[in-house]
């Protein structure tokens, strides 16, 4: 399961949404994510569902690999969907013992389930055909203006590209350490809670001490390479946008206007 973890991740692949600006994506992500929490039906989850197969579509990222991304957080979502079912009061659906399903609750519990669902796909599409410096440049760029406010933009941006980056790496560690710690006889699912919280300190130890050598690794090879931050630094590849890109940003705004539309009515 570990591995089927898509955020983060490039796949390598030549696409119209690959040679697309990181700005256009990442400001299209961010506005794709709100537009989810303004739909009132069904029908504005439908055009943001289509909107996303789209875009998938041209990206050439295989669906499967997509959609593999989502077995990481079946958990987070079955726990979401049992407790809008359950907790939401209204008209009451079905009763047992002392539960109530109640029809708001079915109600909440899908459309959460669909929300998170397009979420995580949508921000998976991001990071799948954004390489890690572009994804930087990126967001250097966007967070421009807040050098008015004397905030540290090329620091911040590095720092959250590099975290995101290094969500893959440490799930591809995690998963070596726990087949490890198998092969010598640790049991991770079975026992009690307390017992199975227990299981995971001989996992948890060489996981953090492997995640900073990591970053130790990480910063002596910038200082080699004489890193001193954003400052004077320039862009062998400036970004400029293209044609694509205001097309881009055409099309996002296109969605945002039909599906808040769609979705509000």
């Amino acid at each position: 399961m570990l591995r089927d973890i898509t955020i983060g991740q490039y796949y390598q692949t030549e696409s119209l949404i690959h040679k697309m600006d990181p700005r256009v994506k990442l400001g299209g992500t961010l506005l794709y994510i709100i537009s989810l929490f303004f739909f009132r039906n069904f029908w504005g989850y439908v055009a943001a569902a289509f909107f996303l197969g789209l875009v998938i579509r041209l990206s050439h990222v295989p669906f499967r690999f997509m959609v593999k991304g989502m077995k990481s957080i079946l958990f987070l979502l079955l726990i979401t969907v049992v407790f809008n079912l359950f907790l939401i009061p209204g008209t009451e659906l079905v009763s047992f013992w002392k539960l109530t399903i109640t029809v708001e609750g079915v109600r909440t519990a899908v459309t959460m389930a669909i929300r998170l669902t397009l979420l995580i796909i949508g921000s998976s599409v991001m990071t799948l055909t954004t390489t890690p410096n572009n994804l930087t440049d990126g967001m250097e760029k966007m967070m421009k203006p807040l050098k008015v406010f004397h905030v540290p933009v090329h620091e911040v941006a590095m720092i959250m590209s590099i975290a995101l980056r290094f969500i893959p790496i440490l799930m591809e560690e995690t998963d070596k350490i726990m087949k490890a710690q198998i092969a010598r006889g640790a049991d991770f699912e079975s026992g009690s809670l307390v017992k199975r919280a227990r299981a995971l300190v001989p996992l948890l130890v060489p996981l953090f001490i492997s995640a900073f050598r990591r970053a130790n690794d990480l910063a002596v090879a910038m200082e080699a390479r004489c890193y001193r931050g954003g400052d004077g630094r320039t862009k062998m590849k400036p970004l400029v946008y293209q044609r694509r890109d205001r097309v881009g940003y055409l099309c996002i705004l296109i969605y945002l206007v039909v599906s808040i539309t769609v979705g509000r009515l």
